[in-house]
């Protein structure tokens, strides 16, 4: 079995930052792509950041220079630092992983969603 745990939401006021963790666990051979994705009330996800196995990124155009996105291989982790908070920002914030697994090949899974709230 495959978990993506997600940590580091909250609340913060316009301006602030946060960093958000995504930890993978569970039996696997490698991490290919990784992403970040957002919900707001009554909007569709749509991708905020993703990262490749060799670390290219791509970033949605509503936070590029605002948030960047990373990972830490050897903790199988993705990390998204979030500066620059603004209202619009607030979402459920959802990870997720395409992750190659033994015999059942390249599955692409999903974090449970941690929310961020940006308000003053």
């Amino acid at each position: 079995q495959v978990q993506l745990v997600e940590s580091g939401g909250g609340l913060v006021q316009p301006g602030g930052s946060l960093r958000l963790s995504c930890a993978a666990s569970g039996s696997f051979f490698n991490i290919e792509d990784m992403g970040w994705y957002r919900q707001a009330p009554g909007k569709q996800r749509e991708l905020v950041a993703a990262i490749t196995s060799s670390s290219s990124t791509n970033y949605a155009d509503s936070v590029k220079g605002r948030f960047t996105i990373s990972r830490d291989n050897a903790v199988n982790t993705v990390y998204l630092q979030m500066n620059s908070l603004k209202p619009e920002d607030t979402a459920v914030y959802y990870c997720n992983a395409e992750i190659l697994r033994p015999i059942i090949g390249s599955i692409v899974y999903w974090g449970q969603g941690t929310q961020v709230t940006v308000s003053s």
